[in-house]
């Protein structure tokens, strides 16, 4: 074998360990119940928080994210820790389904047809869609957003 295939093959090998690597380093912060996106407890169990959101008289906030998402972590990092995005997130059931691994929320990502993420849907507790934000969207209008889906429960 000469050396510049054999250098080939080593670079190949460690292209493909670090991207694995990579994918399996990715921090999940869940537990059974909960996520925790921007240090928020978003349930995981839709039939879970449609029940709390039909109790509490509240719009559900689905939020559909992955761990390789780089605009969800610009969410993680900016939105979700606005103290003005943080107030108004309080009049809402959050729901957070991972779209690597969805559990419950696959039946409801199927009737949303999220197919990437970052997506946010704000819907009544009867499963109404109130408004879609596709992608990524600017930190004052997803302010602006959250309040108008209040504003139209």
């Amino acid at each position: 074998m000469t050396p510049r295939k054999l250098l080939t093959i080593v670079v190949l090998i460690a292209v493909l360990g670090f991207g694995y690597y990579s994918m399996n380093a990715a921090p999940v912060l869940s537990d059974h119940d909960y996520t925790y996106q921007g240090g928020l407890e978003w349930h995981e169990d839709p039939d879970e928080a449609l029940a709390i959101a039909e109790q509490e008289d509240k719009p559900v906030l689905v939020y559909y994210w992955t761990t390789w998402c780089t605009y969800c972590q610009d969410y993680e990092d900016h939105h979700y820790q606005d103290d003005e995005i943080r107030d108004t997130l309080d009049d809402y059931v959050l729901l957070a389904i991972n779209l690597d691994d969805p559990g419950p929320g696959s039946s409801v990502a199927a009737e949303h047809e999220v197919a990437y993420p970052p997506q946010h849907v704000i819907m009544t507790d009867d499963k109404h869609e109130i408004t879609r934000l596709g992608g990524y969207t600017e930190q004052d209008s997803f302010l602006e957003q959250l309040e108008r889906g209040l504003e139209n429960q």
